[in-house]
């Protein structure tokens, strides 16, 4: 089958999970091109850059500031940088209209894909985590307090994708679904993370790309424990340590396996490092980037199953010393859940695609 494939750019997440999908894709012998848009892009070619060709295509970015979304800015530079590129998107429609003839389109809330598709009448596949939004019945304790952004953030990801034929929507939290033509599927995990062997240890993992965060490293000391810490001092080329902390260069390998082995993980909201914190039974005090809903709402139901805990800062020690006298607690709910890797999807996807192609 012939499948034009969407990635959205913002955050590197979109493009991680788009991989696995992908790899699928090419491995059951289907011909797939790829528009990405930012560093989604770039990631993809890497992997993908001698077996499907990946278009460049302009995307919404969001720009961050001090841990929060700075929303005018963030409008703006969408507004003239869209603007300035349409002729080009345009021209590349024509392209793949003349060349690719797609059968079906696979959008990871990508708007031009979907659009294309939409022009040309083709079958729309959806596949992203950001549906949970607008296709299930949220909770309301979750949105307590947040019912502006939420409703905000809800009517954004409605006017995203809408009308597709099918919305397979990944969580690690089970909610009812409220629309037609939705499955709830397990979150895509990186193969890296599949193959990964959980196994106990006594250090923290703690990612956090904000370098003021003084009050963080002054209460990890207290606590005492190994904290293996990346993204704070981001031009390492090897590992620095002051007492108990330990700054290490990144590395996906050293990243991956620190997570497979340590006690606990200290990050912020991001559903890909959430998820496979669960998948791996790592209790998780996340920090969601304030402005950012679907953080809160990821942050938010980890704490309600009791696999981790939500705070809205670091900045003052109490939340770190709540959550390590927590992580017993957490490793005990995070015994139930299971999941069988990426099949449940992946088979569910190929049930998808053998419809459409009859």
């Amino acid at each position: 089958m012939r499948i034009l494939y969407g990635v959205v750019g913002e955050g590197m997440g979109h493009a991680m999970r788009s991989r696995v999908v992908l790899e699928h894709l090419f491995a059951e012998g289907h011909e797939v091109e790829i528009m990405a848009s930012g560093r989604a892009a770039d990631f993809l070619r890497k992997h993908f850059g001698e077996r499907g060709w990946i278009h460049r295509i302009h995307g919404m970015h969001i720009i961050y500031e001090d841990n929060r979304v700075r929303r005018g800015s963030t409008f703006w530079s969408n507004l003239l940088a869209g603007t300035a590129a349409l002729p080009r998107q345009i021209a590349a429609y024509f392209e793949l209209v003349a060349e690719f003839r797609a059968q079906l389109v696979i959008s990871d809330f990508e708007s031009w894909t979907y659009y294309f598709a939409r022009s040309q009448r083709l079958p729309i596949l959806s596949i992203d985590n950001m549906q949970v939004l607008n296709r299930f019945e949220i909770d309301d304790d979750v949105i307590e307090g947040y019912r502006t952004e939420f409703e905000l953030t809800r009517a954004f990801v409605k006017s995203k994708l809408p009308g597709c034929d099918h919305y397979l929507v990944t969580s690690f939290f089970q909610l009812p679904v409220k629309k037609r033509r939705t499955t709830l599927l397990p979150p895509i995990l990186r193969p890296e993370i599949v193959a990964a062997t959980a196994r106990p240890g006594d250090h923290w993992l703690v990612y956090q790309t904000a370098e003021g965060y003084d009050t963080l490293l002054k209460t990890l000391r207290q606590i005492g424990v190994e904290c293996r810490i990346y993204g704070m001092r981001r031009d390492l080329s090897e590992e620095q340590r002051d007492g108990n902390l330990r700054f290490r260069p990144f590395s996906e390998a050293g990243f991956i396996d620190d997570l497979a082995s340590a006690r606990a993980v200290v990050a912020g909201g991001g559903f890909t490092l959430m998820s496979e914190a669960v998948y791996l039974k790592k209790p998780m005090l996340a920090v969601p980037v304030r402005g950012q809903f679907e953080q809160i709402l990821n942050a938010r139901y980890l704490a309600k199953l009791g696999y981790g805990r939500f705070a809205t800062t670091l900045d003052e020690p109490a939340p770190l010393f709540a959550f390590a006298d927590a992580i017993d607690a957490c490793k005990n709910e995070l015994a139930s859940y299971h999941q069988d890797g990426n099949r449940e999807l992946l088979t569910f996807l190929d049930a998808q695609l053998a419809r459409f192609a009859h």
